[in-house]
């Protein structure tokens, strides 16, 4: 186990990885190969190893140990890992359809002998899909005329309030006016630390994108600040600001705001 979780640490490409357990019980009775956690980005990856050729046992089992620990421990990413000495082209066709709606990373994993010496070569066959950034998705650049169209007045009263207290701390930061959500902008570039979502409502969809930690979820779940939930796709949480937030909880926020600064800077 320690050789190999060395070997899917270089193939993995992960900065800093610990083996959680190996042999790890199921309550459904079986046996997860290995655990690994990635402990600066609070990843997990649940690996199972196969000798031989891919087969259909090994991708249910692999997929159903990842489904069972990430119900169990919600607050980690999870990533499945296949490995195998064959992934042939019909299974590899499976995992490939697959991967995109499950997080999945498939590694042939061979043993060869060189000069009388044995080694294992690691080769990843199924990479995890790359997610799209909000900014790719954007869509079409409009003004604020769009959304004084689309938007209730209160929630762009909401949203200028918002802007001035950006304003207060990076002066050089703008509204980034797109078609499906209002970002932020410096120099001309997006610097989306934080967007918006403004509908005909008493409230601002405002996003803070903040790596998920303990302290900032109690502090917002103790607030008494609508929070919708956190977006683990785009590292992101999700707020509802209403007009009388603005007062209430004027510190926090600015907190959140100089959280999701540094963190998007960085």
């Amino acid at each position: 186990p320690s050789l190999t979780s060395k070997i899917l640490h270089a193939n993995l490409r992960l900065r800093t990885l610990v083996v959680r357990d190996i042999e790890r019980r199921q309550p459904s009775g079986g046996r997860l190969d290995l655990l690994l956690e990635d402990v600066e980005q609070g990843t997990r990856y649940e690996v199972e190893i196969q000798l031989g050729a891919m087969d259909e046992s090994h991708i249910i089992r692999t997929i159903e140990y990842w489904d069972i620990e990430r119900r169990r421990y919600p607050q980690y990413e999870h990533v499945a890992v296949i490995v195998a000495e064959d992934v042939t082209s019909r299974f590899l066709n499976v995992i490939s359809l697959l991967n995109g709606q499950i997080p999945l990373i498939a590694i042939q994993l061979k043993g060869v002998e060189v000069d009388g010496a044995f080694t294992l070569i690691a080769t990843r066959i199924v990479d995890l899909v790359r997610l799209g950034t909000e900014e790719e998705d954007a869509g079409e650049t409009v003004d604020r005329t769009h959304w004084e169209r689309y938007a209730s007045a209160e929630s762009l009263e909401i949203f200028d309030k918002v802007i001035a207290m950006i304003h207060e701390a990076y002066p050089d930061v703008e509204p980034n006016y797109n078609k499906s959500f209002i970002g932020l902008a410096l120099n001309g570039q997006a610097c989306n630390f934080m967007s918006f979502h403004l509908r005909k409502g008493q409230y601002v969809l405002t996003e803070f994108k903040i790596p998920r930690n303990d302290d900032t979820t109690v502090r917002l779940e103790e607030s008494g600040l609508p929070v919708l939930t956190y977006d683990s796709t785009y590292s992101l949480y999700k707020v509802h600001v209403r007009n009388n937030d603005i007062d209430e909880h004027r510190a926090l926020i600015q907190d959140l705001m100089r959280e999701a600064y540094t963190s998007y800077m960085t």
